[in-house]
């Protein structure tokens, strides 16, 4: 079975092969750089490159690997969370595709996509498992109990880790997306120099808040005459501690509170190498596994779309053309 992947839930434009046997044939991802002069996706924008770029990029993922369109036996496309025009676009590409070539079309929830890329090695996920997603739009905690199966333990009252990063960045004068700018910038600098807050901790419950630390971070960097790339570094490292703290601590507890011995990381942040590192280092003193995507595959992209839509295709699931989009919401279990 070759599943077809499309992926335009915010700004990127991704498409790719995917077979459960052979595992990734191709992924093809264009970015929207236009956004960089923003400080962040402009939706109207993302959705009008959206409309140039799927054509061009659907037909080089065919060229490249001399698949026949017919060849593609299933579409798999996020249909949300994310920014409705963005949805919108792929998943009237799909409809069309789908209608044209006669085969089966999934909507393919964006979180269970991130989820789901920890499988893209072809190595199923070991059940019963806590995933972390961290991304953008995304901090959440998820039990997995089987492909098809989630339950939903916790997620952000306010502005997500991503986000976080994302304004810090803008803050700091680093760039955008924020969260590979602080990353960078910290390398230098001393995680110790400043203490910034560690929302909700300590308490029984497994929500995140970052909107504090982003305050925070902002009258910190007021109450200074200047900085200089020292301090910047120095901020971007204790920022980066504190958020990471967070999402390691409220992991681990929630794992020892279900019982859960196997974590799994997901979604953009998933890439920050202090988060991988730190939770790591805490599933091992606790005896968990710990498991996370490969680099390429933690931030926006169709192959783990293909790969979610795949598990659903195979139980004889077809959207058809009634598929539509929402830009908020938990992953529900379909299985």
């Amino acid at each position: 079975m070759i599943v077809l992947g499309i992926e335009t839930s915010c700004d990127d434009t991704s498409l790719a092969l995917f077979s459960p046997e052979r595992g990734v044939i191709e992924v093809l991802t264009a970015n929207q750089l236009v956004h960089e002069k923003y400080g962040g996706v402009v939706p109207e924008i993302a959705s009008r490159q959206h409309l140039k770029t799927l054509l061009p990029v659907f037909a080089e993922l065919l060229a490249r690997d001399k698949v026949d369109e017919h060849a593609i036996d299933g579409i798999g496309v996020s249909n949300g969370p994310g920014l409705l025009g963005s949805l919108l676009v792929g998943v009237g590409f799909a409809k069309a595709l789908a209608m044209a070539l006669q085969i089966p079309i999934v909507g393919v929830h964006h979180i269970e996509a991130h989820i789901l890329a920890n499988e893209l090695q072809l190595e199923e996920l070991r059940y019963p498992c806590l995933v972390l997603v961290v991304s953008g739009g995304h901090t959440c905690l998820y039990r997995v109990d089987c492909a098809g199966r989630y339950t939903l333990l916790g997620t952000t009252r306010d502005d997500a880790a991503g986000e976080a990063f994302d304004k810090i960045a803008k803050l700091l004068g680093l760039g955008f997306p924020g969260g590979p700018a602080v990353e960078e910038a910290a390398k230098p600098g001393n995680k110790d120099a400043v203490h910034f807050p560690r929302a909700m901790l300590g308490k029984n419950e497994f929500d995140f808040s970052f909107s504090g630390l982003k305050t925070a971070v902002r009258l910190y960097i007021e109450s200074r005459n200047s900085l200089d790339q020292q301090t910047i570094a120095d901020i971007a490292a204790s920022a980066q501690e504190a958020i990471v703290d967070v999402l390691v601590q409220k992991t681990i507890a929630c794992a020892k509170k279900h019982k859960i011995a196997h974590a799994y990381l997901a979604g953009g942040v998933a890439a920050n190498g202090s988060l991988r590192k730190c939770l790591k280092t805490h599933c091992e003193k606790e005896g968990m596994t710990y498991h996370a995507p490969l680099i390429q595959y933690c931030t926006d992209n169709a192959a783990m779309v293909a790969c979610a839509a795949a598990k659903q295709l195979s139980c004889g699931r077809n959207d058809g053309l009634d598929l539509d989009v929402f830009a908020r919401g938990p992953v529900t279990s379909w299985a």
